[in-house]
Order: C-alpha cells, then sequence, then structure tokens
C-alpha cells in the first residue's frame, strides 16, 4: 500500500503531535536531512524512502507552475500545490512560505493548518521593496506568527531564514556572517524553532554560525559541506532547495532529447 493510500485528513491533534514531532526532530541530536519537493508524487517518494518529514521549495514548486520564485507565484496556487503534498504523504511537512506574501500572521498559520502543514520557512528577503526586511520588523513578524500559531493550539515550526549571504541583498561580504548571527539571535528570541542562513558555501562561515547562533541551525549541502561535514559541525537541518527538481527536469530533457538521435 503507497503512502498515498495510507493518508487520511488530519484533525487538530493529528497536527498538533506532527508538529511536535517535527520540532524534535530539530533537538534529537541528529542532522534531519530534507530532500525539497515540489509535488505529490516526489513527496511521496521522499516519504517512502524513508525520510522522516517532507519540505517544499518554493523556487521547485513555483517553476512547476510556470512561475518565477521570489513570490512571483500567487499565494493561492503555492499553497494549493503545498496541500496537494501534505494530503499525498503521512509525515509531517514543511512549506517554503517565502515571505509571507503579506499575510497576516494569523491568516499565515491558518492557511498552513487549512492545508495539513505544520511547519514554514520565513525569509527575510523584502520582495516588494527590495533588499532585507529591517530586522526588528522581522522579528516582531516572527513573533506574531508563533503567537498566532499558540493561539491556534499547533506549535507550528517556524524555520527563520536569514539571506545576508544572497548577493542580490548586497550585504557586504565582511559583514554576512556578523549580520546573520545578529538577525538569526533576534528572531530566535522572537520564538522561531531554526534559523537558516542560506547560501553559505565554505565550512568555515557554516561553523562560526553553528557556533554563534544559540539554536538550531538548517544548512545547504556543497562541496566543502557534504552530509558528514554538517553533522560534523553540528547542522541541526540540511535542506536543499530546487536541487532535485532541476536533477529531475535534466533527466527528463536527457531522455527526450534522446528520442530526436
Amino acid at each position: 500500500m503507497t503512502t498515498h493510500a495510507r493518508h487520511t485528513a488530519r484533525t487538530q491533534d493529528d497536527l498538533k503531535a506532527q508538529a511536535e514531532q517535527l520540532r524534535a526532530l530539530h533537538h534529537d541530536g541528529g542532522l534531519l536531512v530534507l530532500p525539497n519537493v515540489w509535488d505529490a508524487v516526489s513527496a511521496t517518494v521522499v516519504a517512502e524512502a524513508g525520510f522522516p518529514a517532507v519540505a517544499t521549495a518554493s523556487a521547485a514548486v513555483s517553476a512547476m507552475l510556470g512561475l518565477p520564485d521570489g513570490e512571483g507565484a500567487p499565494w493561492q496556487e503555492m499553497f494549493a500545490a503545498a496541500g496537494r503534498i501534505a494530503r499525498a504523504v503521512s509525515v509531517p511537512v514543511t512549506v517554503d512560505a517565502e515571505a509571507g506574501y503579506g499575510m497576516e500572521p494569523r491568516e499565515l498559520v491558518d492557511r498552513l493548518l487549512e492545508i495539513g502543514a505544520v511547519g514554514c520557512n520565513l525569509e527575510d528577503t523584502d520582495h516588494r521593496g527590495g533588499g532585507l526586511t529591517e530586522a526588528g520588523a522581522q522579528a516582531r513578524w516572527l513573533a506574531a506568527v508563533r503567537s498566532a500559531a499558540d493561539d491556534a493550539g499547533v506549535p507550528i515550526v517556524v524555520n527563520a531564514r536569514v539571506d545576508t549571504f544572497l548577493p542580490a541583498n548586497k550585504v557586504p561580504e565582511q559583514q554576512r556572517i556578523e549580520e546573520a548571527i545578529r538577525r538569526g539571535r533576534l528572531y530566535l528570541d522572537a520564538g522561531a524553532d531554526c534559523v537558516y542562513p542560506i547560501a553559505v558555501s565554505r565550512r568555515s562561515d557554516l561553523a562560526a554560525l553553528v557556533a554563534g547562533l544559540p539554536g538550531p541551525v538548517n544548512g545547504n549541502s556543497g562541496d566543502e559541506l557534504d552530509l558528514a561535514a554538517l553533522r560534523e559541525l553540528g547542522v541541526a537541518r540540511v535542506s536543499y532547495g530546487p536541487r532535485f527538481y532541476r536533477a529531475a527536469m535534466a533527466g527528463l530533457r536527457t531522455a527526450v532529447e534522446g528520442l530526436l538521435t
């Protein structure tokens, strides 16, 4: 019997239990590995492989919809896709909700719970004004999301993305670590469960961030950062963004182009 066939609608108690399970995976001393998905089929593959949770990637989901990343796709379509993913699996699902789509905190929480998600990525890039959102304002918004989740009775796991290493945000290279730590501490104090300094590729940089942040850290794998290195550094969670979506599409391209030769 497939994961899809086993799944039934999640009750409030189910969602609470899954949120607690997802949070515990950030604190059990191991490395939570999340090969990000983009649709129900990819989610089923990941869950049936034995991964304890499923995470979406906004870049992959928006590409699957034929729309640009960075809140270029309507939230309704992004959440509809995430809902199909959540219904396809029985493990906890965390959604890359980008910068929150301009939603009020309670609406964001309600929408996540409606589709069966128990976690979210929330990034501090300002897709409307450009650059980084002011750190204090982002921390207050994250605190409001945490409060809304508490009011809803489901402790949604908030992965607070810190975007200081993204070149588009133009943070001077020598300031990126310090600013990521400053922001990450504010976000943890606001109630975030994990800090995600995206696009960190050097082992030394990630080591400094893990040492400077008093909470779980989400890393990305790379040339210097394979799973063994991430475990050694004490990273709590690793995600892959659109990597597997792009690999799948590259495989499809090779296969279909081969039909023309």
